[in-house]
């Protein structure tokens, strides 16, 4: 039976390979300057083109695609993000998967709520505010935000997550005039903090329940995209409060890797609140 540790670095490669395979699926010969060639069996570039644009061998990054521990060095995964035309999230997620140290550590353990920032959210009387885990669970909320978005104390475990609550939650879902553009960009968020916790079986677990109850997500996860570039305007169709816009914001928690303070400030268009 394999042990944790090297569950989480097949897992962690695996995911490496198909981050690079979802990449190069989504470029055509035209965009790196090669010519079309012949008729194409499979969308995007072939995996020797990419090797060839980043002047590797075309065995070793099949390799790498096939998720294989052959370690590239961080000049080998420039070269790649540069062929594959990464943008810098996507970059950095290559990087997280391929291991190499980068600056964000990754807590492990229970999060606890400091206190100063336990007593910030009860002050914020209008202001609702929430702190996420490094999984995006919710981990603490003041009264606003319970009348905007429900009384969380009334969800228990996976349930009390905002990507469960997002892709699961019909109720929560249509509180949010544009989900189709909100979803996708929170998604792609929450799919670039999972890099450093790939193969986690609390991660993991949330990812197989949301699989099984949300067919968007499951289209979506499959897609592999990345971005650290949060909305930070959100309207809220409230059943009693009617139209609130909002403008949020996310503070990291000092001494709480993973851990974020969000606050939502109501914009003049707000109705309710």
């Amino acid at each position: 039976m394999l042990d944790q540790n090297t569950v989480e670095i097949e897992l962690r490669l695996r995911e490496f390979g198909q981050f690079l395979r979802s990449r190069r699926e989504k470029l055509a010969p035209k965009d790196v300057g090669l010519p079309a060639g012949f008729r194409r069996r499979t969308p995007g570039l072939r995996r020797e083109e990419v090797a060839l644009l980043a002047g590797i061998g075309g065995t070793w990054y099949t390799w790498l695609e096939q998720g294989r521990d052959v370690r590239p060095s961080v000049e080998v995964l420039d070269a790649i993000a540069v062929a594959l035309k990464l943008n810098p999230a996507e970059k950095r997620h290559l990087f997280t998967l391929a291991a190499i140290p980068v600056q964000e550590q990754r807590s492990e353990g229970a999060e606890q709520v400091p206190d100063s920032i336990t007593r910030m959210l009860n002050g914020m009387e209008n202001q609702p505010a929430y702190v996420l885990g490094r999984r995006w669970d919710i981990l603490a909320w003041n009264s606003a935000a319970a009348e905007v978005f429900g009384d969380f104390s009334q969800l228990e475990g996976d349930q009390r997550n905002l990507i469960y609550m997002m892709f699961a939650s019909q109720s929560h879902q249509k509180l949010f005039v544009d989900w189709d553009q909100l979803a996708p960009v929170s998604l792609a968020m929450f799919r670039a903090d999972c890099a450093f916790y790939a193969g986690n079986k609390d991660f993991e677990r949330l990812i197989g329940l949301l699989k099984a109850e949300s067919e968007v997500f499951t289209s979506w996860w499959t897609q592999h995209d990345v971005t650290h570039q949060p909305s930070t305007i959100k309207r809220i169709q409230h059943p009693e409060l009617g139209l609130l816009v909002f403008e949020y914001m996310s503070l990291s928690v000092d001494g709480c890797p993973g851990m974020r303070l969000i606050v939502c400030t109501p914009r003049e268009k707000s109705t309710g609140l």
